[in-house]
């Protein structure tokens, strides 16, 4: 009986010990451990993040993965409906595999697409296609998927598997190219906006007086605009004919410079609150100069807002990039994103013979969700009083 009773005060000590190293290890840990710890334990902000990265990791090798260039068409694919995969052709297992598309006219001279079983056309794997340049100076011809001929040649028998637009051009294809506009405007957009808001809500709100006054208008004279119809109206100054990388850049530009005021009043009052504690005193009393006390003292005391606040801003970077592209005033052909995609879609006429046009949208809407999502985990992460 003693050694059983020794036994269980070892093992409660034993507790007790590993009770004691993980409270310390958690009031020792930093404000971004805390915030992680806390961001873990949020379901769908995880999801949400796995589900972004595997978008951008896409997105990254999206000529790869495409099994199409994006400017390759074909006449007999004109607004194709999506390819069918096989498995079984004859009653044999052969593995995947698709038949050809042909196509007749109904009475209202509409193509009515069916597929021709005759013979099998195999899918393979890491075929030669349409050239390209991986991250851009990478040159290669190689594609994940396709279908060959006998010969080893590109057949003319296509995989579509979102369907073709009005040109025959593989919608799969382009909209996994047309991500790395949707996917990088936003983000360079929002990252131009962050810079500007902290350095002109910072220098209002640490310098004070007729400079945050004059700031302050500023914004305010920003903000009585409405966004959409100013971002039109600029898009719309753009000049027409120059290059796709000069669009791009403009309007990365245009969405940034509409952004900031918002995040530049939120940076302005931390600032207020923040330039009065007894740290940032110190340093002033210590000669450190106004840059490095902004810099380094007052806009790491608020890092976590401003991330959150980022991640909450995308979405509508998003929506916004989109919206412009739609309505023809963002990125123009050759170029494409997932707006430039959606121009289709004006002719409800052509959404009830083509539903599969509408694509992009869900995934637009998929990735705005994503961004909301993760950025209510990180909010209720980086909030101290949960």
């Amino acid at each position: 009986m003693n050694n059983k009773e020794e036994l269980l005060k070892i093992k409660a000590e034993k507790e007790l010990e590993k009770k004691r190293i993980k409270q310390e290890k958690y009031y020792m840990s930093s404000q971004w451990q805390l915030i992680g710890r806390k961001l873990l334990k949020h379901k769908l902000a995880i999801f949400s993040f796995v589900l972004l990265g595997i978008m951008y990791f896409c997105m990254i090798f999206a000529d790869f993965i495409a099994p199409l260039g994006l400017e390759d068409y074909s006449a007999e694919y004109s607004n194709s409906p999506i390819t069918k995969i096989h498995l079984v052709h004859e009653g044999k297992f052969i593995g995947p595999f698709v038949y050809a598309h042909k196509f007749e006219f109904n009475d209202y001279m509409q193509k009515i697409y069916y597929e021709d079983k005759t013979e099998p056309y195999k899918i393979s794997m890491f075929v030669k296609g349409t050239p390209y340049k991986l991250f851009g100076f990478i040159q290669s011809d190689v594609h994940l998927y396709g279908v060959l001929n006998e010969d080893g040649t590109p057949s003319k028998v296509k995989v579509m598997i979102l369907g073709a637009d009005r040109l025959g051009r593989d919608m799969f294809s382009r909209i996994l190219i047309g991500s790395k506009v949707s996917l990088t405007v936003p983000l360079l957009g929002t990252a131009l906006s962050f810079v500007l808001a902290v350095i002109i809500g910072g220098i209002s709100g640490y310098y004070g007086g007729i400079v945050d006054t004059i700031i302050q208008r500023i914004i305010e004279v920003f903000m009585s605009f409405p966004t959409l119809p100013l971002w039109m109206a600029l898009s719309a100054a753009i000049p027409t004919g120059i290059s796709v990388t000069n669009v791009y850049i403009l309007i990365t530009v245009i969405m940034s410079l509409l952004s900031w005021p918002g995040l530049a009043r939120t940076v302005r009052g931390r600032f207020l609150s923040l330039k009065k504690e007894d740290y940032v005193l110190a340093a002033r009393l210590a000669g450190v100069s106004d840059f490095k006390i902004i810099v380094k003292h007052l806009v790491p005391g608020f890092m976590s807002y401003l991330i959150v606040n980022l991640t909450l801003g995308i979405p509508n970077m998003i929506l916004g990039e989109t919206s412009m592209s739609f309505l023809g005033l963002g990125m123009r052909a050759p170029a494409t994103s997932w707006g430039v995609l959606l121009q289709e879609c004006k002719s409800v006429n052509n959404i009830a013979n083509c539903p599969w046009k509408l694509i992009p949208l869900a995934f637009v809407a998929i990735t705005v969700l994503a961004f909301n999502f993760l950025g209510d985990g990180l909010r209720d992460a980086a909030d101290p009083y949960k």
